[in-house]
């Protein structure tokens, strides 16, 4: 039984031929691999490129036009990316003491559940404001909305937005206060 030519393969993967694909992928995929992984010295890059190459082939079958075989067409699309892929910068690794040099400013787990207890406690504080309170604090503070913004939302004056805020800040203050929480974060 005679192989089917790579030029038919081209053409049925044109058209979606997701077969015809895996078999031209398992006709060249070693020799394009061995190519790449010489140029580039690096099994990971290569399979990335390998894998972007015949991505490359999947989408653009319908422009081969077969001025060259197709092999010589897939080995100039991998010569085209393992040089581009040389010309990115390297990443560099770091060093041990530059490792330990960096400083890790995120919270801890314990500051992390403080800091979500908290935020509950708040929660309950807010829901226990009247209804009018508990709007204007929720679209200026968690919306983050200014006054212009929340007086057209709700429809009133910005005057009274201003005073409505005033007395929901000092109404939570007073009830997180009766609940055990201080203004700042541990």
């Amino acid at each position: 039984m005679q192989a089917v030519s790579d030029e038919s393969l081209i053409e049925r993967v044109a058209v979606g031929d997701r077969a015809a694909m895996r078999s031209l992928f398992e006709r060249h995929h070693v020799r394009v691999f061995r190519f790449v992984l010489r140029m580039v010295r690096s099994e990971a890059i290569a399979d990335d490129l390998i894998s972007e190459v015949f991505m490359d082939v999947w989408r653009q079958a319908g422009r081969f036009e077969g001025r060259s075989s197709v092999s010589t067409w897939l080995f100039g699309i991998a010569r085209f990316k393992a040089l581009s892929a040389l010309r990115k910068p390297a990443h560099r690794s770091l060093d041990e003491e530059t490792a330990e040099a960096v400083v890790d400013d995120a919270d801890d787990p314990e500051i992390i559940r403080q800091k979500h207890d908290k935020s509950m406690v708040l929660r309950r504080c807010i829901g226990k404001l009247s209804p009018e309170h508990r709007e204007i604090i929720d679209l200026v503070y968690y919306h983050e909305m200014s006054i212009e913004e929340v007086a057209g939302i709700v429809a009133i004056p910005e005057a009274t937005v201003k005073t409505r805020l005033f007395y929901a800040r000092k109404r939570l203050a007073e009830i997180a206060k009766d609940n055990g929480l201080d203004r700042g974060w541990p």
